[in-house]
């Protein structure tokens, strides 16, 4: 058995090529059936992601780096 696709004949080819259609169409074929079913929803059902910023700011300060050799933390 060659485990090598330079030397590989011309139905093993065909075989590689048919395996990645087939995987691609049923990729989409689940990817339009998953959006079909969520846009059959009502407006009333319908999730929604929204962004709410609550609560004060939080700023940033500076960067530390924090490493660890032998047991010993050097800062």
């Amino acid at each position: 058995m060659s485990h090598s696709l330079v030397g590989a004949d011309r139905n093993t080819h065909f075989k590689i090529v048919a395996v990645a259609l087939v995987s691609a169409v049923v990729l989409v074929v689940v990817g339009l059936v998953a959006r079909l079913d969520g846009s059959r929803m009502d407006d009333s059902e319908t999730a929604i992601a929204q962004l709410h910023a609550n609560g004060p700011v939080l700023k940033v300060g500076k960067s530390k780096t924090v490493t660890t050799r032998d047991g010993t933390t050097i800062r």
